[in-house]
Parts: C-alpha cells; sequence; structure tokens
C-alpha cells in the first residue's frame, strides 16, 4: 500500500527512512507549536492558537505528502506571524482593538485564495522554473547559510552585540555548551553512517540539557514536559471562522495593502525553501526544475485557507524540512509522518512544548552545512548576472534573516545586469513580471522608511 501510494522504490529510501526522516523534521519544528501561540497570542487566544496552528500544519502537510509526494512540511511561517501581530494588530490597526485580529485572518483567507488561484494556473510553478539555474543553486546555500544562523542563534552560540550586530556567545552557557555537544553527537554519527543520526542527536541534546537542568547548570527555562496544565484545547473556539468582511469592504485600499504583505513574503519564501529543499533531496530534473511543483504550491495554498478559518496566520512550506531530507526523507510519506506528528501534538503537547531549541539547533546547524554545499555547483566565471545573482542570494539570505529578501536581490541584480550587458533578451517574461513585482516591493519600502 505505501509503497504504491509513495513510490519508495523509485526513490530508494524505505519505510523506516521515511518514518524517522518525518520525526526528524517534526522535532526540527516542533518549536513552532511553542513559539507561534507565544507571537500570536498578543492578540488572540493562545491555546486556540496552539490548536489552530496543529491542525492547519498537519492538513497542509497531508496535502503535500498525497499529492505532491515530496518531504516538505508546513506550518504557520515565522515573519508573517510576527507581521501579523505586531506590525498590524498593534501597529496600522491598533485602533480596532480586539477587533484587529479578526481583520488580520480576514486578509490572510483571501491571500490562501489567491493563492489557489495562481496554483491553478501554474503562474507559482512558472516563476520557479524560470529561475536560472546559477541562481537555484545561490538559493540553496544561502537558505543554507540562513538556517545554520538560525540554529546558532537559537542556541546562543551566536548573540547580538552593539559594537559588531553579532558576537560569539559564552561557552560557559549551558545551552551553547549543549549546542554544540549536539552538533559533535551527528557529526559522528553520520560518520559512521548511523540511520536516524539528526533524530537520535536532538533526543541525545535534550537529555542532556535536563540533566544539565537538574545539576543547576541549566537555569534559562524548563526542559522537563510539565503535565499539570492539562489538555487546552477550548480556545479553538475564539479563534476559528473570525472574520471581518465588513471592515475589509470599507477600508479597502488599506486591507489589499495588508493582503499584498502577505502575498509577497509568503510567495518567494515558500518558492526559496521548495528550491532549497528539493535541491539537497535530488528532486530536481536535469534542467533544474520541480517535477509537480503546482501540486506543492497548492499545499501552501489549501495550508493559508485552512490556517486563516482555524484561526493562525499564512501557513508555508518549513524550511526545517531540510533536516528530514538530510536522514533520509525523500517522498510524502515522510511528509505524512509529520503530519501525523501535529495532530499527535494536541494530546502530547507538553512534551513537544517542552523540546528546547538547543536540541533542535545542532540538526539546523548541521543541515546547513550540507545545503551550502550546492554553493560548489555555481558558475563564478561564467555569466556575470548569473554569477552576481547567486552571489547575492547566497549573502542576502542571512545577512537580512529572510529567504524572500535574498530572492528580492538576486533577481533585482540578474535583470538589473543582464540589461546592462546587453543581454537583455535572455530574461524570460515571467522573470521580467517577477522584478516589477520586487521594484514595486522596493518602492513601498522606500515609503515606509520616509
Amino acid at each position: 500500500m505505501l509503497e504504491k501510494v509513495f513510490k519508495l522504490k523509485e526513490h530508494n529510501t524505505t519505510v523506516k527512512t521515511e518514518i524517522i526522516a518525518g520525526l526528524t523534521t517534526f522535532l526540527s519544528m516542533a518549536y513552532i507549536l511553542a513559539v507561534n501561540p507565544s507571537i500570536l497570542g498578543t492578540v488572540m487566544n493562545p491555546s486556540g492558537v496552539f490548536v489552530a496552528t496543529a491542525l492547519a500544519s498537519a492538513i497542509a502537510t497531508f496535502v503535500m505528502a498525497f499529492m505532491a509526494n515530496y518531504p516538505i512540511a508546513l506550518s504557520a511561517g515565522l515573519g508573517l506571524n510576527a507581521y501579523f501581530a505586531y506590525t498590524v494588530c498593534l501597529g496600522e490597526l491598533v485602533n480596532e482593538g480586539e477587533n484587529a485580529f479578526r481583520i488580520c485572518l480576514t486578509a490572510v483567507l483571501v491571500e490562501g485564495i489567491i493563492f489557489l488561484l495562481l496554483s491553478l494556473v501554474k503562474f507559482r510553478e512558472k516563476i520557479i522554473n524560470s529561475i536560472p539555474q546559477n541562481l537555484k543553486f545561490g538559493i540553496s546555500a544561502g537558505i543554507g547559510l540562513f538556517i545554520a544562523f538560525i540554529g546558532l542563534r537559537g542556541a546562543n552560540v551566536i548573540v547580538p552585540s552593539e559594537s559588531t550586530t553579532v558576537a560569539l556567545g559564552n561557552f560557559a552557557d549551558a545551552d551553547v555548551a549543549l549546542c554544540l555537544v549536539g552538533m559533535i553527537i551527528i557529526i559522528v554519527l553520520e560518520h559512521y553512517h548511523v540511520t536516524g543520526s539528526v533524530l537520535i542527536g536532538i533526543i541525545a541534546t535534550w537529555v542532556l540539557g535536563m540533566i544539565a537542568q537538574a545539576s543547576g547548570w541549566y537555569t534559562a527555562g524548563n526542559v522537563f514536559p510539565d503535565f499539570s496544565a492539562g489538555l487546552q484545547l477550548g480556545g479553538i473556539k475564539e479563534t476559528a471562522f473570525q472574520f471581518d468582511f465588513a471592515w475589509a469592504a470599507s477600508h479597502f485600499v488599506s486591507f489589499i495593502a495588508i493582503v499584498f504583505s502577505f502575498l509577497y513574503v509568503d510567495l518567494f519564501d515558500t518558492v526559496g525553501t521548495v528550491v532549497g529543499v528539493a535541491d539537497k533531496a535530488g528532486l530536481l530534473d536535469e534542467e533544474g526544475n520541480l517535477p509537480r511543483v503546482g501540486s506543492v504550491f497548492m499545499s501552501d495554498a489549501i495550508g493559508t485557507v485552512a490556517g486563516s478559518c482555524l484561526g493562525t496566520s499564512t501557513v508555508t512550506s518549513f524550511v526545517e524540512s531540510s533536516a528530514g531530507v538530510a536522514a533520509g526523507g525523500r517522498t510524502g510519506l515522510t511528509a505524512l509522518t509529520t503530519g501525523i506528528m501535529f495532530v499527535v501534538s494536541l494530546i502530547l503537547s507538553p512534551i513537544f512544548l517542552a523540546i528546547p531549541s538547543f536540541a533542535t539547533a545542532p540538526a539546523l546547524i548541521y543541515v546547513g552545512m550540507l545545503m551550502v554545499a550546492s554553493a560548489k555547483n555555481i558558475t563564478f566565471d561564467g555569466d556575470v548576472a548569473d554569477t552576481l545573482g547567486a552571489y547575492l542570494a547566497l549573502v542576502m539570505m542571512p545577512l537580512s534573516y529572510s529567504i524572500a529578501t535574498g530572492i528580492m536581490f538576486a533577481v533585482l541584480g540578474w535583470v538589473i545586469t543582464k540589461v546592462l550587458i546587453g543581454k537583455a533578451k535572455d530574461v524570460k517574461p515571467v522573470m521580467w513580471f517577477v522584478f516589477v513585482l520586487f521594484a514595486l516591493r522596493i518602492v513601498v519600502l522606500v515609503t515606509n522608511f520616509q
């Protein structure tokens, strides 16, 4: 049955490998179940957001598993949830009070419907297949640096600094030391080809964290599951189907601006993530295109619509899916396993929410190392526009802390250089359209800063 649905032999994988990969992906992104309620909980019911996040993630990931058969998991996007809560609800719509989150959920619903339409006409598919090969390699490597930075920052190996922007953390701190130990564990297990090395590394680091807390070394938080609060699932009643179409109609221009902001980040975050994960998994064809990419985007769109109805911000493909790919995941069975774990998390939420960032950080750092390897495929001595585009994608993603921004710089740099060196004919119509979108985005950013 599983072989027939997911074509395991064709992808040179097994049920055991796919399940381990799915668990690895879930543990690498389980933090979203704690982070999303924390962020959206500033303007919504936190327990409702938790349930909505788990269910929307499961729905979108199930669609990915059966429709696209790819090892990509989805959940509420980081950055988009912060924009939802802080920029819009507590900023632009602060005068709307408790109704602000309803307006935002309405915008997310509209964005999801637009994405459904764009997926049906294969517009998003045309974008990803029109990105030059060199840029795709740059995007993949850039995402590797980006997620490595996320892991290093989450474990405080890298910390903010007023004088140098970032600096090295304190090796005497338990989370820093445990993160580095966890990374070594994964590397050594990988050297000996131990199945599930990334998952084992996460769990081993977590166990070491429990020992560190019990001994009084780690004091930054509780890494032991807390079952005292019990299950809190009733909050979904206060977040599900909480739309405000009346405000959207009476403030149409403002509403469209909010929709576009969600649309922009989600579109290009997804494109970048899909390119990076697919490249690492060896899913791109000889021309650098991803088969069935339309189904990938459809999963994203369905997840966003479902998420808005349940009560969470935009659902998008997660770059942490790379952790599962590194563990051997190649098919939708990996995604199916991850989706099931999101459902299980509703019952065992105290366990999953107890996994600290320093335990998942080693997985992200290791996967980042694997994805950076795509840089070796970048052609640096060929067309200067291709070189510049790949370079900008590579450096701007981690430095701007945004996949979408990295792609923006890559595309703008690539198109402008192509025109200036007399190769405008190499720019496909879809890339011209994307260029215009990014140019308009620059105008919006300049306007906002004035």
